[in-house]
């Protein structure tokens, strides 16, 4: 099938500016956060680093980060295991209402994140005494799974049962031809699917806002909180840009990990 010139000159025109209207905004956060003045008024007054320092010397912002990495590693932790085991039990066995239950699964990271917060806030206040950590763990765990279940359960579907049929017929038990056969080639996957978990946690802000306890401050809430007082504009615009900046790196391993698992198929 051949393409005209004029469709790809207008294919191309389309491409960069929905690349613009992507981009250029966050590479314009990414300038200002070097810019020496207090206002983020554009063009920047000057080149500077100072915000950069003054932003790790930041109390806040340390403790932040740091509540923002725990939480996304053990929401993970936690979903890779329910999501792995959940696209075995739908991919590797047929029972009645397997569709829906499917369904449920993917549901949260379908529903608006408002609406997902809201429910979880009314569960966890009314009949499981408040919020806490573990809320916040539980409530970043329910749309983690998805993503975890969604590239497992893609996997599995490409892998087919041959292999595992083999195992079973040279007489390795279920365990076995899962740590030695499923489990190998299924694992660039899980890792995709775990480093997608991790950063979509680290950024996420709507159920994180009604699912943390008193006193729980992640980065993105940080932001929000800091975001219109004067003082901490240069420094909530250095922590906007690291959060651009570092959720380059789970989106870019992901993408690796899956572009070699498609010539790694193509060459088998």
């Amino acid at each position: 099938m051949t393409t005209s010139r004029g469709t790809k000159i207008a294919l191309s025109i389309f491409a960069a500016i929905t690349f613009a209207f992507v981009y250029i905004p966050l590479m314009i956060v990414i300038i200002n956060s070097f810019n020496s003045g207090r206002t983020l008024g554009w063009p920047p007054e000057g080149f500077s680093t100072q915000w950069w320092a003054k932003a790790i010397d930041n109390e806040g912002v340390r403790n932040a980060l740091v509540t923002s990495v725990i939480l996304a590693l053990v929401a993970t932790a936690i979903a890779l295991v329910l999501g792995t085991l959940a696209s075995l039990a739908l991919s590797r066995f047929t029972f009645f209402g397997q569709d829906s239950v499917s369904l449920l699964i993917i549901l949260p990271i379908a529903l608006p994140g408002i609406v997902t917060g809201i429910a979880l806030n009314n569960v966890f206040t009314s009949y499981l005494g408040g919020l806490t950590f573990t809320t916040l763990i539980v409530g970043h765990t329910t749309f983690c799974i998805v993503v975890v279940y969604n590239n497992a359960l893609a996997r599995l579907r490409r892998m087919g049962v041959n292999l595992e049929d083999a195992s079973s017929d040279l007489g390795a038990g279920p365990f076995t031809t899962f740590r030695l056969v499923t489990f190998p080639l299924m694992r660039s996957a899980l890792i995709a699917g775990g480093v997608l978990a991790f950063g979509l946690s680290f950024d996420e802000i709507i159920v994180t806002t009604f699912t943390a306890g008193p006193g729980i401050t992640t980065l993105p809430i940080w932001i929000y909180q800091n975001l219109f007082r004067p003082n901490q504009a240069p420094i909530v615009n250095v922590v906007a840009a690291a959060l651009v900046l570092i959720s380059i790196v789970p989106v870019y391993i992901a993408q690796k990990l899956s572009s070699d698992d498609e010539r790694g198929a193509g060459v088998m």
